[in-house]
């Protein structure tokens, strides 16, 4: 049966409001504040509850951390190289050593535990990034930059490390797997490759197990270039996605919809929410570190 006039105009009004928030762009509240430059090539960072912001510089095999009173001091100068971190709910700072291995410092007297060091009886090629499901294990991504050639592993992929220690290899080659994140639910694992301007999500069918992968979003490309992938990626609370990209920190809806893009001073590498209300956007960019205020919280991580 046709749907008569009025039915269509009832129909359109109720999505309206949907489809204008849907349409709505992300902007930030004020401008980028610089934190500090001066650093070899920043990446990796993480907020921790206690007030602490870490960050790494990967050439100069270190890890900074930014007091709560605004003060930028050295965590640790011997890192391994770390690229991504993330401080979990123990209060432990995890980090991707690109040397083959991610770790869990103690943040009080900096002890380092090794979570996990080879697959297959062979060391990582170099960790880059990582992310913490609801059970507590890792997913990380492990390319090729800094890494041995040949590659140790033979090929680029992610892996999962359970709360007992195991290994899994959980995708196919990916050119480049860089940034990863799991979208609010859990339910939803997303990977920024840096070689292709398509990024990719696999649905979570259960603990390091993933189903197909499938393309999420294209990042949009500078001008007169094509194929320049992502780095790294942080969510909101509303599962919204900010991929650092070739432009600056370019977000996303859920369903893959272009919500904005905030531009700095240099070309990010990673992004992370800190603060008590998680709204103020840390970015590390080649030499410096920035921050700039949001409107929406970002995730917490578990």
């Amino acid at each position: 049966m046709p749907f008569s006039r009025n039915s269509l105009l009832i129909l359109f009004a109720f999505f309206l409001p949907s489809l204008s928030q849907a349409a709505e762009p992300i902007q930030p509240l004020g401008k980028v504040e610089t934190v500090k430059t001066g650093f070899a090539f920043t990446e990796g960072p993480s907020w921790s509850v206690s007030g602490n912001l870490y960050f790494s510089d990967i050439p100069n095999a270190t890890i900074h951390v930014v007091k709560p009173n605004g003060t930028v001091g050295v965590f640790t100068n011997d890192s391994k190289h770390t690229n991504g971190t993330l401080v979990d709910s123990k209060n432990r700072l995890l980090a991707c050593q690109m040397d083959g291995q991610v770790v869990a410092y103690n943040t009080d007297n900096k002890k380092i535990t090794i979570l996990a060091d080879s697959y297959d009886g062979k060391r990582f090629n170099a960790p880059n990034d990582l992310v913490i499901d609801a059970d507590g294990g890792i997913y990380f991504t492990d390319p090729l930059f800094r890494a041995p050639n040949p590659l140790p592993q033979g090929i680029q992929a992610v892996y999962y490390i359970s709360t007992s220690g195991k290994v899994t290899r959980v995708t196919d080659h990916i050119a480049a797997p860089n940034g990863i994140a799991l979208s609010p639910d859990g339910k939803r694992l997303y990977v920024a490759p840096s070689h292709q301007a398509e990024m990719l999500v696999f649905d979570v069918l259960s603990a390091g197990n993933l189903g197909e992968e499938r393309t999420f979003c294209t990042l949009t490309q500078p001008e007169g270039k094509n194929g320049t992938g992502g780095d790294g990626m942080v969510l909101d609370v509303e599962g919204n996605l900010y991929f650092t990209t070739h432009l600056g920190v370019e977000i996303f809806s859920p369903n893959g919809e272009k919500r904005g893009l905030v531009q700095f001073p240099e070309q990010p590498a990673n992004v992370t929410f800190a603060g008590e209300d998680r709204k103020t956007m840390y970015v590390t960019a080649r030499t410096g570190l920035y921050r700039v205020e949001m409107p929406i919280s970002g995730l917490k991580p578990n």
